[in-house]
């Protein structure tokens, strides 16, 4: 597929998203949509790739959705629909660097991203009640398991943004940073990530998000699991006979 919406590169095992719609904020289309669910789909087989970052172009993150009443059909509506489902499906960690305002949808789909990292200049919220709708990409389930009932009532019912100073306050976001900093410290976290061993990567991914929707004794069993499992890879091999020679080891993702 050509990307028109989107822009997609990988340097040094980094997928790196930009939506790339700066003369509507990145508002998400049908065909921005289509083009973020293919480079997912393309970053899901590739086994190069350890971690993905997303960020918009211009001056804000995501806006939200640009809806249009001729939409082509009723699959790109679907698709329209849950763009947040397919980057939160992606096994690898994903960091959003939100560059600017995240509403609606792109908040959504900032919440789908393992990692957020915010410009101090940003604003986050989920106005879609305004509109007489609720938020339909994963905001009502994502927002309150980060933040707590209360204040996810407060946003979603009172429609209201907030500063990324405050987001980061009540745990939204993980870290808030200068806009001239933001691409840098993204892309320190990123390497870091990528020097440590993909499949450890992947696993504690997997205990963390499979396991809030555990009980803890289930929860427990589960990451127990992973870790033995871990324990017949070669990654695992190489990490140990690396600290043992003192030296920096070379993963596999095996």
């Amino acid at each position: 597929m050509r990307y028109e919406t989107v822009v997609y590169q990988k340097r040094e095992q980094i997928g790196g998203i930009t939506l790339n719609r700066p003369e509507v904020n990145n508002a998400i289309n049908a065909r921005l949509a289509e083009e973020l669910i293919d480079i997912c789909s393309e970053v899901s087989q590739d086994e190069e790739v350890r971690v993905v970052t997303i960020t918009g172009a211009g001056g804000a993150f995501c806006v939200g959705t640009e809806w249009s009443s001729s939409l082509p059909s009723e699959t790109a509506q679907t698709k329209l629909l849950s763009v947040a489902g397919v980057v939160a499906k992606l096994d690898c960690p994903v960091i959003v660097a939100i560059n600017g305002d995240a509403l609606g949808q792109g908040l959504e789909l900032a919440l789908a991203c393992d990692l957020r990292i915010a410009a101090e200049t940003a604003h986050l919220g989920l106005p879609q009640i305004v509109s007489g709708v609720i938020p339909w990409d994963g905001g009502t389930q994502r927002l309150p398991r980060l933040v707590g009932r209360a204040q996810a009532m407060e946003m979603i019912l009172l429609a209201e943004s907030i500063s990324a100073r405050e987001a980061c306050r009540v745990g939204l976001v993980n870290k808030v940073v200068t806009l001239e900093e933001l691409s840098l410290v993204v892309a320190d976290m990123a390497r870091g990530m990528v020097s440590s061993a993909p499949l450890a990567l992947k696993y504690a991914k997997e205990a963390v998000d499979k396991g809030l929707e555990l009980t803890l004794e289930q929860g427990l069993c589960l990451e127990a699991d992973l870790y033995l499992l871990l324990q017949t890879t070669g990654d695992r091999t190489e990490g140990v006979t690396a600290f043992l020679q003192k030296k920096q080891p070379k993963f596999k993702g095996k």
